[in-house]
């Protein structure tokens, strides 16, 4: 198993005459298997909300869903299921899948009643997956429909920067339309996963599923990318780095040394991830200059060895005084991608001003930018909520969630 790593900017020339320039570096990161490659033990942990707002029909789904994944875990892969209302209890410790008849009665034997708190559900399973993380792609998915009006959300975003530190990846489900996006959003974010939503509950089946094939198809996991720029060369001070493929995520900046270190998570088998950085390049002589050197820090469960380096890649630019642009279209894909999430961010945060007009405004820009890159589903719902909003309407909860989902990712039908 090999990190594929391929970087671009968005103009590989640059005005030498020019005291400063602004490029875009995309960086392309995925697990490259071979042949002989054997899959790597998976290690999943089930956290599910049984308040009683997921009485009826709603509970019955996710069972059914929870249970269609245990029928999917392969000899070898680890299972625990945590569930919470007011209160957090471990249904199956972690184990060694066996017995899958078994498993599939403890989930069926949930029932739905109490409030809801988050934050004990997910302490209880980062205590689980830590029992069985050695050597296999750790991943919990945290199903809620509510608010976490018997817990803490500030524990929350500690916990999952706990399970960072752990080597866990939380992605989280929302279920119906009453769930903090903001917390579930940023859960995911901060542990490195991905945030579905369940708009209907018979769509629970499918985002389990989608979820589940992202986890299996995780080959090499805890990766960092560490960026070293030459002098004359920096990041933007203002949101410097962020991913735009397969999800669109802002990305915090670390410094290690000389070195900028930005934290990935887990790298999938031939699945392309997309790091977009802004540099700001200073006057450098003529003629192909390098900028930066980029490296990949990994771990490979599957011949359990930990903090693998890539080699070290050198980044150019080709410097010139009569300047001709060498723009690169699929560096630009990037740049409209990550325009669109920010463009709806703006929208988001003059609606909640009260600026109905504008953030009407800002959506109609971000359907412009989804049409641009090709995504007419995005472009349709953005431009859905814009025109609801021009006409005097409220957007409703679900509006709201389906309009950030595909600021960010595809949203799934």
């Amino acid at each position: 198993m090999k990190v594929g790593l391929q970087p671009a900017l968005n103009d590989a020339n640059v005005d030498a005459t020019q005291a400063s320039s602004q490029r875009q570096l995309s960086i392309s990161l995925s697990a490259l298997a071979g042949d002989t490659e054997r899959n790597v033990p998976l290690n999943l942990c089930l956290i599910l909300d049984r308040s009683g707002s997921m009485r009826g029909r709603p509970m019955e789904i996710v069972k059914q869903a929870a249970q269609s994944l245990i029928e999917r875990l392969n000899p070898g892969d680890r299972i625990s299921v945590v569930a919470f209302d007011h209160r957090a209890k471990v249904i199956v410790p972690n184990q060694v899948v066996n017995d899958t008849a078994k498993l599939k009665n403890q989930i069926a034997s949930l029932s739905a009643d109490g409030g809801t708190a988050i934050d004990e559900g997910m302490k209880l399973a980062i205590e689980e997956l830590a029992k069985g993380k050695k050597d296999t792609v750790s991943q919990a998915f945290l199903l809620t429909d509510g608010e976490n009006e018997h817990g803490d959300n500030k524990k929350c975003l500690k916990l999952a920067q706990l399970a960072t530190e752990y080597k866990l990846t939380l992605n989280t489900l929302g279920f119906g339309e009453h769930w903090n996006q903001d917390i579930l959003e940023k859960i995911a974010d901060g542990a490195g996963g991905t945030l579905a939503y369940i708009e209907h509950p018979e769509q629970a089946l499918n985002e389990f599923g989608r979820l589940f094939n992202r986890a299996q198809s995780v080959a090499l996991t805890n990766a960092y990318l560490l960026l070293d720029l030459m002098p004359k060369v920096r990041l933007a001070e203002l949101k410097p780095i962020a991913q735009v493929a397969p999800d669109t995520i802002e990305l915090p900046v670390q410094q290690e040394g000389s070195k900028l270190v930005v934290r990935l998570g887990d790298l999938m088998k031939d699945v392309e991830r997309v790091i977009l950085a802004t540099l700001y390049l200073g006057q450098l002589p003529e003629g192909r200059q390098a900028i930066a050197n980029v490296q990949v820090r990994y771990d490979h469960p599957a011949i359990g060895k930990e903090g693998l380096l890539t080699e070290l890649l050198p980044i150019e630019a080709n410097f010139v005084r009569s300047y001709q642009p060498a723009p690169n279209q699929d560096v630009q894909q990037s740049i409209l991608a990550l325009a669109k999430y920010r463009q709806t961010q703006m929208a988001e945060a003059k609606l909640q001003q009260g600026d109905r007009a504008g953030a009407a405004t800002m959506l109609q820009t971000a359907a412009k930018t989804a049409l641009q890159m090709g995504d007419k589903g995005a472009a349709t719902v953005l431009q859905t909520s814009a025109t609801r909003l021009q006409s005097g309407q409220e957007l409703s909860e679900a509006d709201k969630k389906k309009t950030r989902i595909v600021s960010k990712t595809i949203l799934q039908e």
